[in-house]
């Protein structure tokens, strides 16, 4: 009997701590929670992120902080958040830019995809080939042409060397065989004004920077990113009718460190899965020129593999260096 009570006591012991574990996840947030936002205020990253905190704020009764911390190409942030603890309480506001990085810098302290736990994916917003109104060629299969007939001679603007702005146009180049002179900037604005000043000719941004622009006819879309026609701009074709499996977007999600309890994770993703089912955060996604993209961690997951993958290959083939 004695033996039988000492194993009841040790068994009783070691369940103590994930009982303890899995009752804080159920109860979780007891506490404000960050969320490292790895670009400047208001940029697309920053207002998306402000609309899930301020919805995750309303629904579990804790604040969601949004902190901003802009550098190094999203790289500062994410490993801020790789170092905390993994209790959820710091989250991570994760872009195209993670994925990106993974190949574009040879030594990072951390490995995105083993160090970060995908909780949730937010939104996908497709980009826009543009041009000056008066460039010469006024559609895709006409700039190819032009390009084509006039090598290293159209400059291709970017928001810098590695962007997802910069990658579009490489991988543009790649599948049609032309050669563009890119001329990178310190960020969209700065690309813009050029172009929108005739001094570039060209630019593959992502769709919420440049829509203004277009409706006001002070840039021409060639075509969109995405694999089908948008609502924002129902006249311009995807860029995939003319050069087959053409296919490029923003998305963003919500990822925190890894070992993170299963049962914070699982809370986050069904709360935000509500959130983008909401028809009010549906709107304001539209606004930022996005479409929700729910799923489970493991579609995230998923996600996340799979265009680390594909934009390796793109920055490998073209030989993509950062400063």
């Amino acid at each position: 009997m004695k033996r039988r009570s000492l194993l009841g006591l040790a068994l009783g012991a070691a369940a103590v701590p994930l009982a303890s574990r899995f009752a804080g996840a159920i109860d979780y947030p007891t506490r404000p929670v960050r969320v490292l936002v790895p670009f400047l205020p208001g940029s697309t990253s920053d207002t998306l992120a402000r609309v899930i905190g301020q919805w995750l704020s309303e629904r579990l009764g804790q604040s969601f902080v949004v902190e901003s911390r802009p550098g190094a190409a999203g790289n500062m942030a994410t490993e801020a958040v790789v170092r905390a603890p993994p209790d959820g309480y710091t989250l991570l506001l994760v872009t195209l830019s993670n994925a990106l990085n993974a190949t574009l810098y040879e030594s990072l302290n951390f490995n995105f995809i083993r160090d970060i736990a995908p909780v949730a994916s937010l939104m996908r917003t497709p980009g826009v080939m543009e041009v000056n109104p008066s460039f010469p060629a006024k559609t895709v299969p006409e700039f190819i042409a032009y390009a084509k007939a006039n090598p290293h001679k159209v400059t291709m603007a970017s928001a810098g060397n590695g962007a997802s702005s910069h990658l579009a146009g490489a991988l543009f180049m790649m599948m049609t065989g032309i050669d563009m002179v890119h001329v990178p900037y310190r960020g969209s604005p700065a690309a813009l004004t050029d172009l929108l000043g005739g001094q570039v000719q060209v630019m593959f941004d992502n769709l919420p920077t440049s829509i203004e622009y277009i409706k006001a006819g002070k840039l021409l879309p060639l075509g969109v990113t995405a694999t089908k026609r948008l609502d924002l701009l129902p006249d311009v074709p995807p860029l995939a009718d003319f050069v087959p499996g053409y296919e490029t977007s923003l998305w963003l999600g919500i990822g925190a460190p890894r070992n993170t309890p299963a049962e914070v994770v699982a809370k986050l993703n069904n709360e935000i899965n509500a959130a983008l089912a909401d028809p009010k955060i549906k709107a304001q996604l539209a606004a930022l020129g996005g479409t929700p993209l729910p799923g489970s961690p493991a579609d995230f997951s998923k996600l996340i593999a799979g265009e680390t993958e594909k934009w390796g290959r793109v920055i490998r083939t073209a030989g993509i260096k950062v400063e």
